[in-house]
């Protein structure tokens, strides 16, 4: 039955229990490298160790540790608490949204995409300057971004430096902080300047423009061979065996011939759903499951 689904138990959050342990592991590994950073600082005076291994740099990527172009979202600057929390709080409160739409895995491969982008701009804007750069910021800019391609208008309320609240809709967000990054990209970092606002901008705009290529060009594709369902959709026919009357005004009815394999059909869609996020049903596949939950339900 579609109750015996965790995700069409509870109608007000859709879809979201089944999502959170992406996120869960997210944010653990990101704590836990902000508490290695400040173990091998504090402890053993070795920072340069956790750093000098898995921060990003040109020079890491000249002598072969192209792991750093991932591991750099996971590392923050261990004597800033603000800059850990503020993205903490941006990948929990916009993942939390979004792992519905997308399903775990497929949140999962978008993070790593935004950080890998951002990671890869980085890098061939400072391939002559130098330096490094550390932080989640390129994936949260990036889920921001897919955030607002969603839900442009649904308002959001802000509390500004902790105190004051300011309603905003997330496509001004957005635009700010495009508008932002690519202020400071032009005038600073690609002149080879310090950036006054102290922020990586080419990572910003490398993870906001993964985010927006994956909302415009990819989410609304399917990532599967149709014919990995073949065997599902079709109807095995006995002999001498009525079928009962199908109505032709039903979903449900016109795209599967009985009660059997619309069983097949609806587990097919719920497996979709858990892997990829409500978001990657076909408006087919959403008026199906709508007319199976009352239909299935029928003795």
């Amino acid at each position: 039955m579609l109750s015996d689904r965790h995700y069409m138990r509870d109608n007000s959050e859709p879809y979201r229990s089944g999502g959170m342990s992406v996120m869960a592991w997210l944010i653990s590994a990101v704590v836990a490298g902000f508490i290695l950073q400040n173990v091998f600082l504090r402890w053993f005076n070795a920072g340069y160790f956790i750093e000098g291994n898995f921060a990003l740099s040109p020079e890491a990527i000249m002598s072969g540790k192209v792991w750093t172009l991932l591991t750099y979202g996971f590392l923050h600057d261990p004597r800033n608490l603000l800059h850990i929390l503020a993205n903490l709080l941006g990948i929990y409160f916009l993942g939390r949204e979004l792992i519905p739409q997308l399903g775990s895995r497929r949140f999962l491969i978008v993070y790593l995409a935004t950080v890998l982008t951002g990671g890869l701009l980085w890098t061939a804007t400072n391939w002559q300057a130098g330096g490094s750069v550390i932080g989640a910021s390129a994936a949260t800019c990036g889920l921001l971004i897919i955030y607002a391609g969603f839900y442009p208008n649904r308002p959001v309320t802000f509390l500004l430096f902790f105190i004051l609240p300011v309603t905003l809709k997330p496509k001004h967000v957005a635009m700010a902080v495009v508008l932002l990054d690519l202020t400071g990209f032009a005038f600073y970092e690609i002149m080879g300047a310090l950036s006054p606002f102290g922020i990586a901008h080419s990572a910003h705009l490398g993870g906001m423009l993964a985010g927006w290529v994956y909302f415009r060009y990819v989410h609304d594709r399917e990532w599967r061979l149709t014919w990995r369902f073949s065997s599902h959709t079709r109807s095995e026919k006995r002999p001498n065996r009525k079928e009962p009357a199908r109505d032709d005004t039903d979903p449900a009815a016109s795209i599967t011939p009985n009660r059997r394999d619309l069983k097949v059909e609806v587990d097919r869609i719920l497996d979709k759903i858990n892997s990829e996020g409500f978001g990657a049903l076909t408006p087919d596949e959403k008026r199906l499951l709508d007319s199976a939950k009352d239909l299935l339900s029928r003795r």
